[in-house]
């Protein structure tokens, strides 16, 4: 099912919650809104389930205009961050509220419940009451209740919040088997932004009821359109300078040396700039020279297993560096040689 969002605006009394969005999503894609709490992202879901109605703007479905369509008339399925399910039913039966609300006959019912909870992997649990499962096994069967409709949108908002760090990974794993299988277009929210590289075909960043930048997870993690972006989808460092184009590249001056990078649009004649980097492109390079080459002290070394954090200072910068860890030890106050691949840099207008 394509969604088409054309000039969406939302207020709640005076506080203006959505801004004029325009985004359209393919017929079976993962989708991902992502931002900040408070950017409008659950209330652009709830909008398009049907819980709330814009006050400006047209949402469609299949080219279907869906503004005054009420939320059991537009066949989505959704899954709430505190999964909604009724301690009073079984398992089998919080999967069938929604075919027993379409009065499905009982037959076709129980086989589309036995379905569902196979394609979650739950069926063992069928008869059992919610409050008797995990934390990743109540998703799992919140995920099948919005299934067993065969809605044409699933709705996941921020589906994995409550869960521990584990099981997040496991039912990350879930539900990009689950989409794959059922190919349901289908719209994730989520501030996790791990979540969003991993899962995501394109996502969209919000803040303030605004999209920042829609694309792919790594067009806007490696090509940021601004430093809201760049910094809330990962950590990144920065240092100011001034930017000149060549014919093929462009140089920037900066308090830690000369970079240069390849050339791109909007870059004159001495462009007061943000040169940045992400933490894990930095290469300790004990002989590095010239170029995208820089000294540092180091204040501080974590070391986190799969990786060491390195907090350093340039001047009056103080930057971290992730380097994957070695036999050797680091010691604080030593002076350390990075370099940086002319791709890695980021750039943008000061």
């Amino acid at each position: 099912m394509q969604i088409q969002i054309q000039n969406l605006s939302k207020s709640f009394g005076a506080t203006p919650v959505l801004r004029d969005i325009s985004l359209d999503i393919a017929s079976r894609e993962l989708f991902f809104l992502l931002g900040p709490s408070g950017c409008g992202k659950t209330t652009l879901l709830r909008l398009i389930a049907g819980f709330y109605q814009a006050d400006s703007g047209e949402l469609l479905f299949g080219g279907r205009a869906m503004n005054r369509v009420p939320p059991h008339e537009r066949n989505t399925g959704m899954v709430f961050q505190n999964y909604a399910l009724w301690p009073h039913m079984t398992v089998a039966e919080n999967v069938a509220y929604g075919l027993e609300v379409r009065k499905v006959p009982a037959e076709e019912r129980r086989r589309r419940v036995a379905e569902a909870l196979a394609g979650v992997r739950m069926e063992a649990y069928a008869d059992r009451s919610p409050n008797a499962l995990s934390g990743g096994q109540q998703q799992r069967v919140a995920l099948a209740r919005a299934l067993v409709v065969r809605p044409d949108v699933l709705l996941l908002d921020e589906p994995l919040s409550n869960l521990d760090a584990r099981l997040r990974l496991e039912m990350r794993d879930e539900i990009r088997r689950i989409h794959a299988e059922t190919r349901i277009t289908t719209i994730y929210v989520t501030h996790d932004q791990k979540e969003a590289l991993s899962l995501a075909g394109r996502m969209a960043v919000l803040k303030e009821g605004r999209i920042e930048q829609l694309d792919t997870p790594r067009a806007v993690y490696r090509n940021p359109a601004n430093r809201f972006v760049a910094d809330f989808l990962g950590e990144t460092n920065w240092i100011e300078g001034l930017a000149e184009a060549d014919r093929d590249r462009i140089r920037v001056e900066t308090a830690s040396g000369r970079f240069e990078l390849p050339l791109r649009e909007g870059f004159g004649s001495r462009t007061p700039v943000w040169l940045g980097f992400r933490p894990e492109s930095a290469v300790l390079d004990p002989g590095a020279a010239g170029t995208n080459s820089f000294d540092v002290r180091l204040l501080q070394a974590n070391y986190l297993g799969e990786t060491e954090e390195l907090v350093v200072e340039s001047g009056s910068c103080r930057w971290k560096l992730f380097v994957r860890p070695d036999e050797r030890s680091f010691a604080e106050g030593e002076s350390l040689r990075v370099r940086l691949r002319p791709e890695d840099l980021l750039l943008l207008p000061l």
